[in-house]
């Protein structure tokens, strides 16, 4: 049996009001007052590589060892030339053996790399991990300000035991152009939206979902949830309706909460429906881009016993809503704030250095004494235990998945920080260990001694004057998740 083995997805803390951003363009763009809800905005450390690295996290246990492949899908990635999908196997701690790919060039490039993985499988290359993040600019006062989001998935195909099983697929591949980013350029450019709609998805996106259940030989009366995600209100459910699909099958595409999240979203609705999807339930997602693409699944009695660490219901509710229309600019870039004096720093980095330490600045591994049992970041020959030092003794002792609670903390304005105040603070890790590391994603007053902390793998600061981006983990306030269904 061939199928999902795994899955999870995340979504970053801070969702835009819409209202705020309409309110601040009603000048220039007054046709988009009155437009309701929120959208996803990633964090200023935040990029697709770490919105992977977090949905990968919420997918998999600590046993990580059975996967032979990682695929990253995305139309966003940092690097054009270094191996995003490498970071984030470093980040993970996969083994150094494992294939790493990037895929990107379409929307639906989320979907091609779960067609993909499940190849791999049938060819007995083992589980695949595959990941989609996108994290897309747009131009202040532009529809797609409003209806994108920003967010990642992550799902495991591989044989054995599955969570769903794969039953059949179908593509539609042309070179239908709704929209377009030339190599360079930030914004995408996009066509008249009448026409996408009524002859582009409205049009292939059927014929890859007709193409898909015929394979899976599913009569379409037997669908029970339909993920097809798109920014034209009820399109989802006139495609449903084309295609003979049940009505009630179309799944909430998060329009109102989250936004579109582009390369991701479909794998994202599909993470967020296995949470709540019954034994025996039929599940179809499709997505437009280059034409189409659509995977039909069976969910199995698996379901039942798996849980992601918090789940798409988990993120949804752990969002706080943001206000301010010209932090969300300056997070994107979009706006340059004055830094001072104390933002003038060089961020050049040190590659052979990063090259030595990447076990610890991309996994968070240090190292722990098998003599005296203590435990030293970064890890080091030497272990420096009062009167007893001791050489070659630490063996690799990883952290990021351990709890951590706060010693002390400073929250200041001082230096420049791209969301001031910075905080920072020591941290101490259960069983050993304790280090200075930079606080994210929280509110002033939130943190304290004592208070319970989750780490992250984020951006650590970027070079602007080289383009490279420097990576390592952060503690964030730890917070209850809401029990799933």
């Amino acid at each position: 049996m061939i199928g999902i083995t795994a899955y999870g997805g995340y979504i970053p803390r801070l969702r835009l009001l819409r209202q705020a951003v309409t309110e601040a363009n009603a000048w220039y763009a007054p046709h988009l007052c009155g437009r309701q809800g929120s959208r996803s905005v990633a964090n200023w450390d935040e990029d697709s590589v770490t919105l992977a690295v977090a949905a990968a996290r919420d997918c998999l246990g600590a046993e990580r060892q059975h996967l032979r492949g990682l695929l990253l899908a995305s139309n966003t990635l940092p690097f054009a030339e270094r191996l995003n999908a490498g970071i984030a196997a470093g980040a993970l701690r996969l083994d150094e053996s494992i294939e790493t790919l990037d895929l990107c060039g379409t929307p639906r490039i989320g979907l091609s790399a779960v067609s993909q993985g499940l190849a791999r499988a049938r060819a007995g290359l083992g589980h695949t991990l595959v990941l989609a993040a996108d994290q897309r600019q747009t131009r202040a006062g532009s529809t797609q300000e409003l209806d994108y989001g920003d967010g990642a998935a992550a799902l495991v195909l591989g044989d054995g035991p599955v969570l769903a099983e794969w039953l059949g697929s179908g593509t539609v591949s042309v070179d239908f152009i709704d929209h377009f980013r030339a190599t360079g350029a930030t914004v995408d450019y996009h066509w008249e939206e009448r026409w996408v709609r009524e002859e582009g998805v409205g049009r292939l996106v059927p014929q890859a979902i007709r193409q898909a259940l015929a394979h899976a030989g599913v009569a379409p009366s037997a669908v029970d949830h339909f993920i097809c995600p798109t920014p034209f209100a009820k399109l989802d459910a006139q495609l449903a309706q084309a295609c003979g699909l049940p009505a009630g099958a179309v799944v909430d595409n998060l329009a109102q909460s989250v936004g579109d999240t582009g390369t991701p979203h479909a794998l994202l609705m599909l993470a967020h429906t296995l949470e709540r999807a019954q034994p025996g339930a039929v599940v179809v997602v499709a997505q437009f881009g280059s034409g189409a693409e659509a995977l039909v699944f069976r969910v199995t009695e698996a379901v039942r016993a798996f849980r992601p660490a918090r789940g798409v219901s988990g993120w949804l509710a752990r969002g706080t809503p943001e206000r301010h229309y010209s932090k969300f600019l300056a997070f994107k870039g979009l706006l340059a704030l004055e830094r001072g004096m104390r933002g003038e720093q060089d961020k050049k980095t040190a590659l052979s250095t990063a090259w030595r330490h990447r076990s610890a600045l991309l996994g968070l591994v240090g190292g722990r004494c098998r003599v005296s049992g203590s435990v030293h970041f970064p890890p080091s020959r030497l272990s420096l235990d009062p009167g007893q030092p001791l050489l070659d003794t630490q063996e690799p002792h990883p952290l990021a998945d351990r709890a951590a609670r706060v010693l002390s903390w400073s929250a200041e304005y001082l230096s420049w920080h791209p969301a001031p105040p910075h905080h920072y603070g020591q941290i101490d890790f259960e069983g050993g260990g304790r280090l200075l590391m930079d606080f994210t994603d929280l509110d002033v007053g939130e943190v304290d001694t004592g208070t319970a902390m989750d780490l992250v793998f984020r951006i650590k600061d970027v070079d602007d004057r080289r383009g490279f981006t420097r990576y390592f983990w952060k503690a964030t306030p730890v917070r209850n998740v809401p029990s799933q269904p």
